[in-house]
């Protein structure tokens, strides 16, 4: 009943015109907020799960890690019972150190890593060369796939390399003092690929085969730095990653995607709220136009709350009717908000119609990605909002009376 007191309000036509400019004000405030928040959270929903896609070409859904220090062993029992748990797909072992690598007088520090066959099926590198083949030569014709920047620092072109490389590593050490001539391997190595997937991994990557950076490193043969895992189901991750930490034990580090990459999630889950909170301010400035025009409103209709009181309505039917008309701006407004976010976003999806600055990234319009979760939080911001707006002018009809003459 409160409604259509409210309906039949909105409908009428008041006798000072201001009051429905001022409704029709809130209205068009609260869909041009509703649709901000849409577009721009759909727009931010683009953009990190396109991180994300690329991020998961390099880090895999499961990662073996020394709890301290660089390198773990891994007995063949344990990857036996690794192969065994449901859910695993495939496994890569692998071993990283950072390497001095020198072209003429080019040179760039390099985290050099050295996988094994199955590396190509646990990651997405292979799927992002740019130039060349994959190709990671063996242990004693060492062939290296350096990440674009990379390649770019060392002014070689990966495909097409003549001359090889220089590389020096490292080598485990038992003694405080580095000897220049036993603690550091001198090699050469030829490019055979380059790969473009992130700036994080373009600048900073190069990979080769297993055997040739332990035998490098001198590693033993059971000594690794890390096993990466790829399931499945990247969704079941907590529980695989549980099995895997009750084959490994305590002395041994399991972490999901989420936990290798935990400050750039974190970042982004910030940054979404912050641009959220940021444009809620928007349905703020609604509000006070809202609380204009429902305490106008109020003043317009005394005679009828008057009326109403004398056939028996009390205060709650009264300051709901008020609440009522606050809502219902609030639906309309929120209705078309979202019905044309909806509609560019749809438009966007299909024709690219705002466009990106070509090079600037790896694709040339703004990606969106709506998601029905941002659809209800900004409609329950919206309706939080308009209730708040609402509240103040439908107390201050239910606490008057007016005498009807």
């Amino acid at each position: 009943m409160s409604f259509l007191f409210a309906w039949r309000y909105f409908k009428a036509k008041k006798s000072t015109n201001a009051i429905n400019v001022i409704s029709w004000i809130s209205v068009v405030a609260i869909v041009i907020g509703t649709a901000a928040l849409i577009l721009v959270l759909s727009v931010f929903n683009g953009f990190e799960g396109l991180v994300k896609s690329l991020y998961s070409s390099f880090y895999t859904d499961l990662k073996i890690l020394p709890p301290s220090g660089k390198n773990i062993t891994v007995t063949a029992e344990q990857l036996r019972e690794l192969k065994g748990i449901k859910g695993i797909k495939n496994y890569s072992l692998v071993v990283e150190e950072k390497a001095l690598v020198q072209n003429g007088d080019y040179q760039s520090i390099v985290y050099l890593k050295g996988v094994d066959d199955n590396y190509r099926y646990v990651t997405g590198v292979a799927k992002h060369l740019v130039k060349g083949e994959y190709d990671l030569g063996t242990e004693d014709f060492p062939k290296l796939i350096l990440g674009a920047g990379v390649e770019n620092a060392l002014g070689v072109q990966a495909d097409r390399n003549i001359f090889p490389l220089n590389i020096y590593l490292p080598r485990k050490t038992e003694g405080e003092q580095l000897d220049a001539m036993n603690d550091i391997s001198s090699d050469t190595i030829n490019t055979s690929a380059a790969f473009v997937i992130q700036q994080d991994f373009d600048t900073k990557y190069g990979i080769t085969n297993l055997a040739f950076a332990k035998k490098a490193l001198r590693l033993g043969a059971d000594v690794y730095s890390g096993v990466e895992i790829t399931l499945n189901d990247p969704g079941a991750a907590e529980q695989v990653q549980k099995q895997v930490q009750k084959v490994f034990g305590k002395g041994y580090l399991v972490q999901t995607r989420y936990e290798q990459n935990q400050g750039l999630y974190s970042v982004m889950n910030m940054e979404r709220w912050i641009i959220y909170g940021v444009l809620s301010l928007i349905m703020v400035v609604a509000a006070f136009n809202m609380i204009g025009a429902l305490t106008m409103l109020v003043l317009e209709k005394q005679k009828d709350i008057g009326v109403l009181h004398a056939l028996g309505a009390d205060r709650g039917f009264i300051q709901r009717i008020f609440l009522s008309e606050g809502l219902l701006l609030a639906l309309i407004g929120t209705v078309v908000g979202m019905f044309l976010a909806y509609t560019m976003i749809l438009l966007q999806l299909k024709f690219h119609l705002i466009s990106l600055m070509p090079g600037s990234f790896l694709i040339d319009y703004f990606p969106v990605e709506p998601h029905l979760a941002d659809f209800l939080l900004v409609t329950a911001t919206v309706f939080v909002i308009a209730i708040l707006a609402s509240w103040f002018p439908s107390r201050k009809a239910a606490g008057q009376r007016f005498v009807v003459r």
